[in-house]
C-alpha cells in the first residue's frame, strides 16, 4: 500500500452509493420509489402542500418534482389542486393509497434504519451523524460562514 490516504470524499461517496442502492432496492420491494418516499414523507410532515415548498424540502428542481408527481398522480398516490389565492401555483395532497403506500415505505423505512444501527451504540450513531453533518458543512462552505443546513 503506499502513502497516500484515500480521499474522505471517495470513502464517503462509495459509502453513500452503497447506502442508496440498498435503500433504494427495500423502496422498491415495497412498491416504491426514493422520489416516492421523499414526496410522501414532506407531505406527512405538513406545512409544505405547494410544489416548490416539496422541491425546495427535497432539494430537486421544479421541474424534476413535476415528472415525480405527474407519475404519482397517474398512480393515484396525490392529487393537485390550483391554490385559490394564487391560481398560478398548486397544492398537492395525498389520497388515501398515497397514505397507504406511505404506511408501507414507512415501516420498510424504518426496518432499513434499524439494520443500519445494528451493532452500533447510540454513541455512535451519534458520532456518525455528527461527522456527516461536518462533512456536508466543509463541502459547502457553510462552516466559515456559520451556517447549516439540513440534508434529505
Amino acid at each position: 500500500m503506499n502513502d497516500v490516504e484515500v480521499p474522505i470524499g471517495l470513502d464517503v461517496t462509495k459509502t453513500g452509493r452503497v447506502l442508496a442502492r440498498a435503500f433504494d432496492e427495500v423502496l422498491t420491494a415495497a412498491g416504491g420509489s426514493l422520489a416516492m418516499w421523499q414526496v410522501l414523507a414532506t407531505l406527512s410532515e405538513g406545512d409544505r402542500g405547494m410544489q416548490r415548498e416539496i422541491a425546495a424540502a427535497i432539494g430537486i428542481e421544479g421541474a424534476t418534482l413535476t415528472h415525480h408527481l405527474n407519475r404519482m398522480e397517474t398512480d393515484g398516490l396525490i392529487t393537485r389542486e390550483r391554490d385559490p389565492e394564487n391560481r398560478r401555483q398548486h397544492r398537492v395532497l395525498v389520497t388515501d393509497a398515497g397514505r397507504v403506500l406511505f404506511g408501507a415505505l414507512l415501516e420498510q423505512v424504518i426496518a432499513f434504519d434499524a439494520r443500519l444501527r445494528s451493532g452500533l451504540s447510540v454513541g455512535e450513531v451519534a458520532t456518525i451523524q455528527s461527522l456527516l453533518a461536518r462533512l456536508r458543512e466543509n463541502a459547502a462552505g457553510e462552516r466559515a460562514a456559520g451556517t447549516t443546513q439540513e440534508v434529505i
